[in-house]
């Protein structure tokens, strides 16, 4: 029976300085040689989807953390803030203390002087692997493309107070561990990775039995809501965990071969 099967990126596929385990890529062409479908499930804007991960045998890509999604090189999606919706985020952020971190499918947007290594450990990597693909905040402020946010959680920010006046535009998600740990993820309300899984099978004509995701952190948790079998890497949260159909290796350990191999996919 043909399968839909969604990946995470970072944790799950993809690991920021080490880039894409060869077993995952031997796994995902024997998943779609098999004539399965493959969907890349990132949080990650499109812009920062590394050329490495566009290159495997992903059949389609869900991106924007629900708000952009392609099949077979055809854009179904893609969703953006308004410039005003954008600009107050800026505002409203920087006013309570958090740093903004703009994200779109074709630019990210944020001020080096202010998203450092000191905020973040690999702020200097994401603009290097990024290269033209990166825009200030500043001076762009009227102009910026955006499909979500990643707010950077400074001491004594008023991480609240923000969540709160943001709420009328976002839905969101506060990561507590691993890469993302200290990040506030804002998505525009409605949207998120479950979201866009749930209108993918719809178009595609998979019912939920047909399901399969695989991931590690907490905005993944919409997939395993979504999915008929999670499987959860074994570097996951426990939010995921507690979720999972089955718990696999982490992603340097083979965990997408053997899990793929194990749910008899590959």
């Amino acid at each position: 029976m043909k399968k839909i099967v969604f990946f995470d990126a970072d944790g799950t596929i993809l690991d920021i300085k080490r880039g894409v385990p060869e077993s995952a890529k031997k796994a995902l062409r024997k998943l779609t040689c098999n004539g399965n479908d493959a969907f890349l499930c990132t949080g990650r804007a499109f812009s920062f989807v590394p050329d490495e991960v566009k290159r495997m045998a992903f059949t389609g890509m869900i991106a924007n953390c629900g708000a952009y999604i392609a099949y077979r090189g055809k854009v179904l999606l893609d969703k953006e803030m308004t410039k005003e919706e954008a600009r107050l985020s800026v505002k409203i952020l920087r006013e309570n203390g958090l740093i903004p971190v703009m994200e779109g499918t074709h630019f990210m947007y944020y001020d080096k002087e202010e998203y450092t290594d000191e905020v973040d450990w690999f702020a200097g990597l994401i603009t290097e692997q990024l290269g033209e693909r990166w825009k200030p905040i500043r001076g762009n402020e009227d102009k910026m493309h955006i499909a979500k946010i990643s707010a950077k959680v400074r001491p004594g920010c008023l991480e609240k107070k923000a969540c709160l006046e943001l709420s009328p535009y976002y839905d969101y998600v506060k990561h507590e561990e691993g890469m993302a740990g200290g990040t506030i993820e804002f998505v525009k309300k409605g949207f998120s990775k479950g979201f866009a899984i749930a209108l993918v099978c719809g178009i595609l004509g998979y019912e939920r039995k047909d399901t399969v995701c695989f991931g590690d952190s907490n905005n993944d948790i919409s997939m395993f809501e979504v999915t008929d079998t999670g499987v959860a890497m074994g570097n996951a949260s426990p939010e995921i965990i507690k979720r999972a159909s089955l718990v696999t290796e982490d992603m340097f350990h083979d965990g997408i071969y053997l899990g793929l191999e194990r749910l008899g996919l590959i």
